[in-house]
């Protein structure tokens, strides 16, 4: 059927050689881009609620359970990205292994996962914001703080709307330019994530490690669903694949690094937070500074709230690109309207795409509260997880002899692994998780049947 027609991986590889994106990343540059996308929201917001609702100090567990999830899922995607490196991610590696209709489907999916997470973490880097100024004793008149939904008198949530502009303009400029940011702003969040681990660790006291699973194993799950939400980000290294000097040697490196460090952070983090704070008293919007305010750390505390709004940055940027790359990917297959894969004459980026996509993600932080919507990122992430190790089995069988630069271990056992942990994860996703979910694959089935479909350059 025509549905599941596959590309070719040489086709691919010859259009990527064709286009006008700027190869000018490195092995470092993924890293830090990697770092600048996982280390944020998640480390800064979600530690603190995870131990209150969740998991206690067994918070350590629930980064652990997520993290093996995200470290099964980097290999795969480091097998694919160093094989077929192509920008558009789990959607182009589902493109030449399960075929078209799989792979319209993924792409929708991670466009609405891109797209929510970029506004979701800019209504976050707002609430940091207000906090610091107010620290100066500045305040933004309530009907500018927050979004209208989110039962506060607010008219529009203006500070999430202008860092998302602003990010947009730096994106639309070149690859290059928001590298270098990127990297600043990581060295600048690491610096402040040691801070705290130094200034905290005399602080600890063992007896608030006691109860460790207040909630038992089920709650330490519960906060591996949404802690989750603290690992995305390092499937975006491989969304700038066309964008990389050596794809091959350096998406693998990249992928797996960036990982790897963040995970050792949030493990050394969540143990240091709940040895110094009760968990029950977490449930704030800014647990590492509150907890540097409890133990009267007050002047590091003030540092830390700028590398957060820093972290949080950076994982703006990263996100509001990786959903730019993928529907610049889709575009470019016909699935899409064509003005998303423009490509700008000078600065060599999709300038269009990457204001159009500033503009609604702008809309959505700014008018729509994110409650609810949230763990809509949760569940697309975990889609593209399982998917694409389905699809490393696959390829492996179809194209056996293709050259691979990095290969995935304990293939089939490692991709099924992954395939478990993910539908694990998601099933302890709250049920208007999974409403919200089919309702959103729902309009793309229809969008793929009355548009894309015969308009998909391989009809």
């Amino acid at each position: 059927m025509s549905i599941f027609r596959k590309k070719s991986i040489s086709e691919m590889l010859a259009q990527s050689n064709n286009k006008g994106l700027n190869r000018s990343l490195g092995a470092f540059d993924l890293t830090l881009l990697g770092i600048g996308a996982i280390i944020g929201t998640g480390i800064f917001v979600l530690t603190g609620v995870v131990a209150a609702e969740h998991a206690g100090p067994a918070l350590i567990l629930s980064f652990i359970i997520s993290g093996l999830a995200c470290a099964f899922a980097a290999f795969c995607y480091a097998e694919f990205a160093s094989t077929v490196p192509i920008a558009g991610s789990v959607y182009t590696y589902t493109y030449a292994t399960l075929g078209e209709v799989f792979a319209f489907l993924i792409g929708w999916d991670l466009m609405l996962e891109y797209l929510l997470a970029t506004s979701a973490v800019a209504t976050g880097w707002s609430a940091y914001f207000q906090s610091l100024i107010a620290g100066f004793g500045l305040h933004l008149p309530v009907e500018l703080a927050t979004a209208p939904g989110a039962g506060k008198g607010g008219w529009i949530n203006l500070p999430a709307v202008i860092i998302i502009l602003l990010i947009t303009t730096l994106l639309s400029r070149g690859i290059r330019e928001s590298a270098r940011v990127n990297n600043i702003m990581v060295f600048i969040k690491l610096a402040v994530i040691i801070l705290f681990i130094v200034a905290g660790v005399g602080y600890v006291k063992p007896d608030n490690w006691t109860p460790f699973m207040p909630f038992g194993f089920e709650g330490i799950v519960a906060g591996a669903a949404t802690v989750f939400f603290a690992y995305i980000g390092f499937d975006a290294v491989a969304t700038a694949a066309e964008e990389v000097k050596r794809p091959q040697r350096d998406l693998p490196l990249g992928i797996i690094w960036s990982l790897t460090i963040c995970t050792a952070l949030y493990i050394v983090v969540s143990l240091i937070l709940t040895g110094m704070v009760p968990y029950n008293k977490l449930n704030v919007a800014d647990p590492v500074s509150f907890a540097l305010h409890y133990v009267g750390q007050d002047s590091i505390a003030g540092l830390v709230s700028v590398g957060a709004i820093t972290g949080i940055t950076t994982v703006l940027l990263v996100m509001l690109f990786g959903q730019v790359r993928i529907s610049y990917a889709m575009s470019r297959d016909g699935l899409l309207p064509p003005i998303l894969s423009k490509v700008h004459p000078l600065f060599k980026t999709p300038f269009k795409n990457t204001w159009l996509t500033g503009f609604i993600a702008a809309g959505i932080a700014g008018f729509i509260d994110l409650t609810t919507l949230a763990h809509l990122v949760n569940m697309g992430t975990l889609s593209a997880f399982a998917l694409i190790a389905v699809a490393v089995i696959v390829l492996r069988k179809t194209h056996p002899n293709l050259e691979r630069a990095f290969k995935a271990p304990f293939v089939p056992v490692l991709p099924i692994l992954t395939v478990l942990f993910c539908l694990y994860l998601m099933i302890s996703l709250p049920s208007i998780t999974w409403i919200s979910f089919v309702i959103w694959i729902a309009i793309g089935l229809i969008v793929y049947f009355f548009y894309a479909r015969t308009r998909s350059k391989l009809n």
